[in-house]
């Protein structure tokens, strides 16, 4: 009888058990990604761009919600402190998960306050100048540049990013001086360049590819190690300068809060995982120069173990500061 009574109790004690606590996790409402930039930027364009496959694999709405400030601290800081339940996670990126911790004191540690789920992707930045300016060529810019110290601006989406370490790391090896101007994200940075409010960047190809094509911007370089497949007519910024070994590498990553239990961690990157060999959307993101990278949460963390001990030395180099 007390056999017969356990196993009556079994289903009872199995249905009240979490489905994440028994290894599979199953959203029951909305899940958040947060994004720590404006709409309209690269980090948002890549996000937007996987929500419709992440909702159908996952079964619950995806809400991309944008968190703009600080280079992405407000959104990485905002993970950090949201319940390790899977609902709200964020797109990363370089300044928000490497390059920010090395730039100035953070209330978190990124790499035990957020836990690694995938890579999403890597990022094409291309050096452009507004079309009224007389500037063809980076030889000519650096020129300008030392002929009026701190008077030519540099745009970026915000303190710490990729697009102000590339505007710092040019100053430091062309022997120049420049303004860093800020942005809340890539969207109103390329309004301003457009309009001629800044006078360069160096800037994600999903924000500036489509003004290039359309002749509202001028590409004078790529920081890449090689030339960009998406134009492959301009140098990059080593062989351009000449600056040889510069290079400034960008990528995003989607990350949760501290401990997020493993079968949630697990579900989520195999739905990211699959969605990143989606064609369709592989195809998408390319024609942004956004190449897709999915990794293992494993890799993740090793990566950004790697990239972290790159970067600060010539972060440190190039005086880029967060003030």
């Amino acid at each position: 009888m007390l056999h017969r009574r356990s196993l009556l109790a079994a289903p009872a004690l199995l249905a009240a058990t979490p489905l994440a606590a028994q290894g599979v996790w199953n959203p029951q409402r909305p899940i958040r990604i947060l994004v720590g930039f404006a709409p309209g930027g690269g980090t948002d364009i890549t996000t937007r761009t996987l929500t419709n496959k992440l909702q159908a694999l996952l079964g619950q709405p995806i809400i991309v919600e944008n968190r703009p400030g600080a280079g992405g601290n407000l959104a990485s800081e905002a993970t950090v402190n949201s319940p390790s339940d899977g609902y709200t996670l964020m797109m990363g990126t370089i300044a928000s998960l490497v390059l920010n911790p090395i730039l100035a004191k953070l209330p978190f540690d990124v790499m035990t306050d957020l836990t690694p789920i995938s890579r999403s992707v890597e990022v094409t930045n291309i050096l452009v100048v507004p079309m009224d300016r007389p500037w063809r060529s980076l030889p000519e810019l650096i020129a300008a540049a030392r002929a009026k110290p701190d008077q030519l601006t540099y745009g970026s989406s915000g303190v710490g990013s990729a697009g102000h370490l590339g505007g710092a790391l040019l100053d430091s090896m062309a022997k120049i001086s420049t303004v860093h101007v800020p942005y809340r994200g890539g969207g109103q940075l390329i309004t301003d360049l457009i309009s001629g409010k800044v006078d360069f960047s160096v800037a994600t190809a999903a924000t500036v590819l489509p003004q290039i094509e359309a002749g509202k911007l001028r590409a004078l370089a790529v920081p890449l190690p090689q030339r960009s497949r998406l134009l492959p007519d301009t140098p990059t910024i080593a062989e351009a300068g000449p600056l040889p070994g510069y290079e400034v590498a960008n990528w995003y990553a989607l990350m949760g809060p501290r401990n997020l239990p493993r079968p949630i961690v697990t579900r989520v990157n195999e739905a990211l995982v699959e969605s990143l060999r989606d064609p369709e959307i592989v195809a998408h993101l390319a024609r942004h120069g956004l190449e897709a990278a999915p990794s293992t949460p494993e890799e993740l963390a090793g990566f950004m173990r790697a990239e972290t001990a790159k970067w600060t030395p010539i972060v440190r180099a190039s005086g880029a500061s967060i003030n």
